[in-house]
């Protein structure tokens, strides 16, 4: 295979950019096709397929904003307005959240982390695939995505889980670079 050198340059310099700095315009229904085609293109050991897609979009975000922060008040009486407020604005302002599941699938040749890995690989296709069509993302996780009721009533079913929101708009911002581990102090070489 050729070298890809601007497939390259993306990989190493890519960035999330925060969901505070994400807004309209989101992807439009063909950009939304080839968003999930992409993210959906992932390592599948025996092809099960365990993870699946809920979209967050229009209304609907503020409506899960608001029950959220139903749920957060009852783990949590003492929350004051501020904080009450940022979980009902947590789904806002990037026009498009993709809360990816995993929905784990019995297997004896897949094992349940193969199926999890899969899941976030899903997350992650999916932040390539809004920067290589023009917007900027952001993966996520918080409190919901631990919660058993909240992640019922964000659309996991018995047995699921999230492993994260990945949050789709547009932005004004190039996000500033941080810093990076220096290999030798994550790479190791065996030697037996």
């Amino acid at each position: 295979m050729p070298t890809n050198d601007a497939l390259r340059d993306y990989l190493k310099t890519r960035r999330s950019v925060g969901t505070g700095f994400l807004h309209e315009p989101g992807p439009n229904a063909a950009e939304l096709d080839e968003l999930l085609t992409i993210a959906t293109r992932v390592p599948d050991h025996t092809k099960i397929v365990p993870w699946r897609l809920v979209l967050f979009e229009g209304a609907a975000r503020e409506r899960v904003g608001d029950l959220l922060a139903a749920i957060a008040s009852q783990r949590n009486p003492a929350l004051d307005a501020a904080s009450l407020e940022i979980e009902r604005r947590g789904f806002m302002p990037a026009p498009l959240i993709v809360g990816v599941i995993f929905s784990p699938r019995p297997s004896p040749k897949a094992p349940e982390l193969e199926q999890l890995l899969s899941a976030g690989n899903v997350c992650f296709n999916l932040v390539n695939a809004a920067f290589a069509l023009g917007f900027a993302a952001s993966w996520v996780t918080r409190w919901y995505a631990f919660d058993p009721e909240a992640q019922q009533m964000l659309g996991a079913r018995a047995g699921e889980r999230f492993v994260g929101f990945v949050h789709i708009g547009s932005t004004d911002v190039k996000p500033e670079d941080r810093p990076r581990p220096l290999l030798e102090s994550v790479v190791t070489r065996w030697n037996g």
